[in-house]
């Protein structure tokens, strides 16, 4: 004669084992295709801050003052560099999640919206028939319209590469060889010019607040007796 087991022991063995973890496997893309988002990072970095330096060239080649809106664009288009520089350098440690993608791609286009409305707003000011502009003009368009296309173009192809992210967004970047020695020469890239444009603006406003309107001299030079002549500047 056999005992029946008790029902708790029963039950307990009616339960589902629990099954052992499974592996991590990290999300996003793989391959080349997958270091689409770092190597774009790495080409609004170096792109923005050759923007930024194409209007230095014009302020010293020419001595084409840039006027208050000017740098207002010039400082959301380092932002936007500065949005890419997030990017690459999460992705030189080895690896970047998809929290580091949106916050870099965010403050690109923070930037982007930012600057995009200042150069609408400086095309708006001289869009009337007959307006010479303000400064120069490149290849038949004025630096800000310029500016107003490009930060236009950066949107839509973030956007573009968003619309792929799970294939275009990995997890793990190669820390080594040429993903690195990019990354890094182009975050050194944009932190110089990031310097040159800030002693740039000091030298243009001198010890004061704001910008002239339309700035005719270096203030800081007149400031400290370098240079002689007017120099309109707003107290």
């Amino acid at each position: 004669m056999t005992s029946e087991p008790p029902a708790s022991a029963s039950r307990m063995t009616s339960l589902p084992r629990a099954l052992p973890p499974e592996p991590f496997a990290p999300e996003g893309g793989s391959g080349p295709l997958g270091q689409v988002q770092y190597w774009l990072a790495v080409i609004f970095v170096v792109g923005w801050t050759g923007v930024v330096c194409g209007g230095l060239g014009v302020q010293f080649g020419s001595w084409d003052y840039p006027c208050p809106l000017c740098m207002v664009q010039r400082n959301f288009m380092i932002l936007a560099a500065l949005g890419g520089a997030y990017i690459v350098r999460k992705g030189m440690s080895g690896r970047i999640s998809r929290r580091d993608y949106m916050t870099g791609w965010g403050l690109c286009i923070v930037g982007c919206f930012g600057g995009g409305f200042a150069a609408w707003r400086q095309t708006m000011l001289h869009i009337l028939p007959g307006d010479p502009g303000y400064g120069g003009a490149v290849l038949g368009l004025h630096l800000y319209v310029w500016a107003l296309v490009l930060f236009v173009a950066a949107v839509t192809t973030i956007g573009v590469v968003l619309t792929f992210a799970n294939e275009t967004a990995a997890e793990i970047v190669p820390t080594r060889g040429v993903s690195a020695r990019l990354g890094r020469a182009a975050l050194w890239f944009c932190g110089i010019v990031i310097v040159i444009n800030l002693v740039s603006v000091f030298a243009l406003a001198g010890l004061h607040w704001y910008l002239p309107d339309n700035p005719s001299c270096y203030q800081l030079f007149h400031d400290l007796g370098v240079i002689d002549g007017e120099c309109p500047i707003l107290e």
